[in-house]
């Protein structure tokens, strides 16, 4: 039987108040991972990079929840980058933002987003796809060992 071990999950997402509401509710899961939380495109390099405040050492994130619309470097900017870079291509990239236009969809499959989920309004919907996001991630799917 596979032994669980504790995800990483880094969230890329400059909205304090959907990081609080992500937070609460992988917390309420009580699925074992670890969260980092990055605040611009730039700030999650340097975090996959080991770079500036994250030279000390990060580990690699087992999946990347990512939002699009982001002030300096946006979400499909990073998406491209890391998936152009061998050692970090294969990390799932699930793209978690307000925008529901058909183009964001479309480019963000393109560019080789592994999910694309609206962010619901109501706390409660937040909750819900949360948790089945959760389910299908770190319970359903199989992971690429380290």
């Amino acid at each position: 039987m596979e032994e669980l071990t504790p995800l990483v999950i880094l969230l890329v997402e400059d909205d304090l108040a959907d990081q609080k509401l992500i937070k609460i509710s992988l917390r309420n899961e009580k699925i074992a991972n670890a969260l980092y939380t990055v605040q611009t495109g730039e700030e999650g390099m340097d975090f996959l990079y080991r770079r500036g405040n994250y030279s000390d050492g990060t580990p690699q994130p087992d999946l990347i929840l990512l939002d699009l619309n982001m002030p300096g470097m946006g979400g499909k900017e990073f998406l491209r980058l890391i998936k152009k870079d061998e050692r970090l291509k294969q990390i799932p990239v699930v793209i978690l933002t307000t925008s529901e236009a058909e183009k964001d969809i479309i480019d963000s499959y393109k560019l080789q987003a592994s999910g694309y989920v609206h962010k619901p309004v109501t706390l409660e919907e937040f909750k819900e796809a949360m948790k089945k996001l959760e389910a299908y991630w770190f319970l359903l799917c199989k992971r690429v060992p380290k």
